[in-house]
């Protein structure tokens, strides 16, 4: 059968720099690899030495899309140290903060990363020409997200309102109510993406690795719980025990580290697919039927449809958000947001939210200044890595048996690239 090499510089229309080497030699795929040739960012190393109130906002430069999950799971993480109990209404404004970001990341990858693979495009421009009405409104639910982030963060991007035990600042109670109506306003659009990405053909492809997402009874979560659950495998455990459960390892071919489930040896995928498998039950009715409606009920193993289960998020995430703001309009909902008194001490806290692609963790040790001795952080995309390369590689196996050529192979493995959603700079934190 010969020889088929697909060598891809630098993959399109994914956050960061990656390349994909794969060669099929007599009907074998003999090398399967996602590298990621960005250098090292250090900030692990960068917050060593710094006082914990630092961190959040150092750490939430590892991403311009994500960086209002990094502060989250950093404070989480501080506050386990701490003991720190927050209330119920900065919770609230926390899921808030962090849904305002899976609005921003779920718009940007649907309509500008992943939409042209199936509408025949080369970038999102041209649909401004093809389809005006839909190039506008998916840009508009792009600056609900970015309006959401910034009236609760203070900022659309790298929140500067959300801090250790609280918030230092929240909106007018109208203010709350205007966003629920523009949240409300968007849910149309929303239910159309989601029939818009199940109409698009992709390949029969059930990947072979695990399942990762956050769990808690009777939610659908993305900050309340601590408990992560590996869906294939069975099994649960505290984010505190994430070191032990999950491992970190080098490769040679890529500056990321990548990781598999310890008690398995299983890759794993982490992204809105997982999530709609763990906890397919409590998504809001809205959401649930539409997913319904486009056949993605758990157990859904095809990774090209985490387009279908992001646009489902998007559903969910406007209907949650805009109860979350009209109960947030009365100021004696849920507490206070200021922040708590707490009292410095040292130890070491894990912090786990639920991020737009996936699961976050944030581990910190603090000595008894409350400055850091040690920062680990695991993020979506370095878990990732592994399970996508084994997709690519099943994939490619498949298409080579139905026949298919160099070309077909090469923009099929580019779209499940772009369906897994990765941020590759994030991986080399």
């Amino acid at each position: 059968m010969g020889r088929i090499a697909v060598s891809v510089d630098h993959i399109a229309r994914v956050e960061g720099h990656g390349d994909i080497h794969l060669v099929i030699e007599d009907g074998r795929v003999e090398r399967c690899e996602l590298a990621v040739v960005e250098p090292a960012r250090l900030f692990e190393a960068m917050v060593r030495g710094r006082r914990f109130d630092e961190a959040p906002y150092i750490a939430s430069r590892v991403c311009g899309i994500c960086s209002a999950s990094h502060v989250v799971t950093d404070l989480r993480a501080i506050e386990a140290v701490f003991g720190i109990e927050v209330s119920a209404r900065t919770r609230a404004l926390r899921e808030l903060l962090v849904y305002g970001s899976f609005l921003q990341n779920h718009a940007t990858h649907l309509f500008v990363f992943a939409a042209p693979d199936f509408l025949g495009l080369g970038s999102v421009f041209p649909l401004a020409e093809t389809d005006r009405r839909l190039f506008d409104q998916a840009l508009a639910l792009k600056a609900l997200g970015n309006e959401l982030c910034a009236r609760i963060g203070g900022r659309s991007i790298h929140p500067i309102t959300a801090v250790t035990g609280g918030f230092t600042h929240e909106v007018a109670p109208g203010e709350y109510l205007d966003l629920a109506e523009k949240l409300e306003g968007a849910q149309a659009f929303a239910l159309e993406c989601v029939d818009l990405f199940r109409g698009f053909d992709v390949p029969a492809l059930e990947t072979d690795g695990d399942l990762l997402a956050m769990v808690e009874p009777g939610a659908y979560p993305v900050i309340g719980s601590d408990v992560a659950r590996f869906v294939r495998g069975g099994y649960e455990f505290s984010c505190a025990q994430v070191a032990d459960e999950i491992e970190e390892y080098a490769v040679d071919h890529s500056a990321a580290f990548l990781a598999r489930a310890r008690r398995t040896g299983k890759p794993y995928l982490t992204a809105a697919l997982a999530r709609i498998n763990a906890s397919w039950d409590e998504l809001g009715k809205t959401a649930r039927f539409a997913a319904a409606k486009a056949g993605l009920r758990p157990p859904e193993l095809n990774p090209y449809l985490n387009n279908v289960a992001q646009a489902v998020e998007i559903v969910d995430a406007l209907e949650r958000c805009a109860a979350l703001c009209r109960s947030l309009s009365d100021p004696a909902f849920g507490g206070s947001s200021e922040p708590v008194a707490f009292e410095v001490r040292s130890g070491t806290g894990v912090g786990f939210t639920e991020a737009p692609r996936g699961a976050l963790f944030h581990s910190l040790t603090l000595d008894g200044e409350g400055r850091i001795e040690r920062a680990s952080i695991m993020t979506p995309t370095a878990q990732n890595i592994a399970n996508l390369e084994d997709d690519m590689r099943k994939l490619a196996e498949m298409l080579l048996a139905q026949g298919a050529g160099q070309a077909e192979i090469q923009l099929r493995v580019e779209e499940l690239v772009r369906a897994y959603d990765p941020c590759l700079s994030c991986s080399v934190h």
